[in-house]
């Protein structure tokens, strides 16, 4: 596919953190004083700024990780960047680099138990999750699980730390190969509740978004044959997935809602530029790309067919907002990075042709990754 007309679109129009990431991770063009150069720039964009408020004395920054924002009638977050996810997501969709001490000493707050035993004890029930964190690890619904993950979005990933997290993340999806359907693994609760989902136990494997995150930003567990495995697992989890389908986990004698591979454990959808599928729809489609798949996953390769009808003869991709679906999953709703939402790397959406560049970038970065 022709993107060249893409690119310098964005090496014209875009703001620091795509010219940033272009160059560096695409064009891969980047002398040294430009680094250093684009990296300043992002670090003035406001909510890096906002971002540096929220690092503690200890490294770690904000509170909790996926936490709660309210506990009894109390705001526990000043803005969404006070939660640690958010912030490892600012920072790694912005590509800070992983020795920039604003990352390194966030990764050594989140292995260092002392300092997580207090980042998660502002309230009872987090106090609880950290005392848990090691409970469900394979199906999902795991402290420690989204831990790791943050770290591999960080770029730390790879060393010895993570790695068992990683062979975890590959048994999940090598989990789901000999299923004909969900069912074969989920119970029904014999509870009367108004919520009365099916369910799996906490050591059952079952691939969430943070196995796949893990498995995505990181190197080491890459051989043909488990680039090949995961590309069968993508593949199957659409063949039996009809969704939306719910599945709770059981930890204990209480039911948790897991991190779903997708919004619900409904199938990947490709994407097309009719129809924005949900909260997260681009993000997933990137983090299967980034696996080094190709485009043998078919979602991926239906989406590079339907990236490439919807490029304008200009080379910028449009999505049709104007339909009442798109509106409410628009990406001009973006604000922060939170678990729930897609990837923003333009800070100001009132500026002309930021949300095209956002747009146009995916585009061109699910080309690159796919085409490696």
């Amino acid at each position: 596919m022709g993107i060249s007309k893409s690119i310098d679109f964005l090496l014209e129009t875009a703001g620091p953190v795509i010219q940033y990431r272009l160059r560096k991770e695409i064009l891969q063009d980047l002398t040294h004083d430009q680094e250093e150069n684009l990296l300043e720039k992002i670090y003035q964009t406001p909510y890096f700024k906002l971002l540096e408020r929220y690092v503690k004395p200890d490294g770690y920054i904000g509170v909790s990780a996926h936490g709660w924002d309210n506990w009894r009638g109390v705001k526990l977050h000043e803005t969404p960047l006070q939660d640690g996810e958010t912030a490892a997501r600012l920072l790694a969709y912005y590509a800070v680099p992983k020795d920039a001490p604003v990352v390194k000493n966030f990764v050594l707050a989140m292995r260092d138990d002392a300092v997580l035993s207090e980042a998660f004890s502002h309230i009872p029930p987090e106090a609880a999750r950290f005392e848990n964190r090691f409970k469900g690890i394979k199906s999902g619904f795991s402290l420690m699980l989204l831990l790791t993950a943050m770290q591999a979005m960080l770029g730390w990933g790879d060393d010895e730390y993570v790695k068992p997290y990683q062979n975890t993340a590959l048994d999940a999806f090598k989990s789901i190969l000999p299923l004909a359907s969900l069912t074969e693994i989920t119970r029904i609760s014999e509870s009367s509740s108004k919520y009365n989902y099916p369910y799996i136990d906490e050591d059952t494997y079952f691939p969430c978004q943070y196995h796949l995150e893990t498995l995505s930003y990181t190197k080491s567990w890459r051989t043909p044959e488990n680039i090949g495995l995961m590309t069968r697992a993508l593949n199957h989890y659409n063949d039996i997935t009809a969704g939306p389908d719910p599945i709770h986990v059981k930890i204990g004698g209480k039911f948790y809602v897991p991190f779903p591979l997708n919004m619900g454990n409904a199938p990947i959808r490709a994407f097309r530029a009719d129809l924005i599928d949900c909260i997260t729809y681009r993000r997933l489609l990137t983090e299967i790309a980034m696996l080094g798949v190709g485009d043998g996953v078919g979602c991926i390769r239906e989406s590079l067919v339907n990236i490439e009808e919807a490029m304008d003869k200009d080379g910028i991709l449009r999505l049709k907002f104007d339909e009442p679906h798109n509106k409410r999953y628009s990406p001009k709703k973006i604000e922060y990075p939170t678990a729930y939402s897609d990837v923003r790397l333009e800070p100001d959406y009132t500026r002309k042709y930021a949300l095209e560049c956002d747009l146009t970038f995916w585009a061109v970065q699910l080309v690159y990754l796919s085409n490696r």
